[in-house]
């Protein structure tokens, strides 16, 4: 990975002076126009009108999601970054930009600020590894408390080090583009913002399961705890040849006896898979959101909505005569989304988890997807529902964050992430951005 990433990078250092103010993509955007590698301002996107156009009228409510925002203890050994080398499953284990995560989750809060909704839903994987520290820290972050990112001993112990020797890992203090310092930076407390509007947490899959897959169990609690880290796996062994569930526990929990080295023991890396949903919320008069926990506590990152939950999601539907928008982090299974189709009150249904920018449309109401704080591009959404004069229109755009400090560098290494950024068009097309939705009265 440092390899590819120095090879890919060569050009780069020092740039990120160029970034564009923080904030709604309506006004401007980043843009790479020559390929470079290098973001700069670009011209802002204005909304797109999608569906049977109507004219628009008074504003019924603004919200905002946040998700995926990964924020992650990068120095604890419950983690796997070593498998991101080995491909497919076991793909963006490792992220360049990993050690800026609550600097990240910081400025995208500044950034929502800025833009006044009136609530913000979070759209699940919170944390990276469901450990107790990581979920202190986000929620530290959302609330505008003192942040302390670092945990074990004071300072960076981790595969990212600057003399760590294995080639996969980029190291900022001298892998191109450089960043001398920025790793001890990234563990310094800080004080946070804190969101100014109330928000509503959703559990995603890395909220719950030891690296978004499995259940915690003694043994990874142990390893997660302990002076012990492994950063190499054994060249022999072949994870993908067997259930990635089955792989990730048995790493985790080192049953295949791979070599390790110490690093200062925290306990505050204990998994802690406990996490409540509310069921709803109301965003002023016009407008409820219903909030469903599609994470699977036995295991796996994929979704699984219960009959109880789907005949509770029914009853909420039927008891409301507001417009209502759905919550998930995970997209809505086939399942839950005919329940939606039987209630005409029903604007859209948003979640998180691909890490992905797109809007498609459902008979009469929207699927909307955004994007993650842990790969590129790094935004969060806002929303505006306004009536019109055959139905409504749920207007959303991204809104990037500010880009200061640690979290400019974060952005800049996400974009150029082999795995998490331009290639892989996280952004969406031009309709999965900034667009208006119409929905029309039936």
């Amino acid at each position: 990975m440092r390899a590819l990433l120095v090879l890919a990078l060569a050009l780069l250092a020092g740039c990120g002076g160029n970034d564009p103010p923080p904030g709604s993509t309506l006004e401007a955007t980043l843009v790479d126009r020559d390929g470079d590698g290098l973001l700069e301002r670009g011209p802002g996107e204005p909304l797109l009108d999608r569906g049977p156009r109507a004219r628009p009228g008074r504003t019924l409510a603004t919200f905002a999601q946040l998700t995926d925002l990964h924020v992650r203890d990068e120095e604890s050994p419950a983690r796997v970054p070593f498998l991101d080398r080995t491909g497919p499953p076991f793909t963006s284990t490792f992220r360049p930009q990993e050690a800026f995560s609550t600097q990240v989750l910081d400025a995208a809060v500044r950034a929502l600020n800025r833009e006044r909704p009136q609530a913000v839903f979070v759209t699940g994987d919170i944390t990276d590894n469901a450990q107790r520290n990581e979920r202190a820290q986000a929620l530290a972050t959302l609330d505008g408390r003192r942040v302390d990112p670092d945990s074990g001993a004071r300072g960076y112990d981790g595969v990212q080090h600057a003399d760590s020797a294995d080639p996969f890992y980029y190291r900022p203090d001298h892998d191109a583009p450089a960043h001398p310092g920025a790793l001890d930076r990234a563990q310094r407390p800080f004080t946070a913002e804190g969101l100014r509007a109330p928000y509503h947490l959703l559990a995603g899959n890395h909220d719950v399961l030891a690296q978004g897959e499995v259940p915690p169990t003694p043994a990874i609690n142990a390893f997660a705890t302990g002076g012990e880290l492994v950063t190499a796996i054994d060249p022999r062994i072949d994870p993908s040849s067997v259930d990635p569930d089955v792989a990730v526990q048995g790493l985790l929990e080192n049953r295949f006896g791979l070599e390790t080295t110490p690093t200062p023991p925290d306990p505050e890396r204990r998994l802690d898979a406990r996490f409540a949903t509310h069921a709803a919320a109301d965003v002023g008069p016009h407008v409820r959101a219903l909030l469903v926990d599609t994470v699977n506590r036995e295991g796996t990152s994929r979704a699984r909505v219960t009959p109880e939950q789907l005949a509770r999601l029914d009853a909420q539907l039927r008891a409301t005569r507001r417009h209502v928008v759905v919550f998930s982090h995970n997209a809505l299974p086939e399942e839950a989304l005919a329940v939606l189709d039987a209630h005409p009150h029903v604007v859209a249904a948003v979640s998180g988890n691909s890490h992905r920018n797109r809007i498609a449309r459902r008979g009469r109401y929207w699927l909307i997807s955004t994007s993650s704080l842990a790969d590129f591009p790094q935004q969060a959404r806002m929303f505006r529902l306004r009536e019109t004069d055959r139905g409504v229109a749920l207007e959303t755009w991204m809104v990037d964050h500010d880009g200061a400090g640690l979290a400019g560098i974060a952005r800049e290494l996400a974009y150029l992430d082999a795995q998490g950024g331009r290639p892989q068009g996280f952004a969406g097309a031009r309709g999965d951005r900034n667009a208006r939705l119409f929905v029309a009265r039936r």
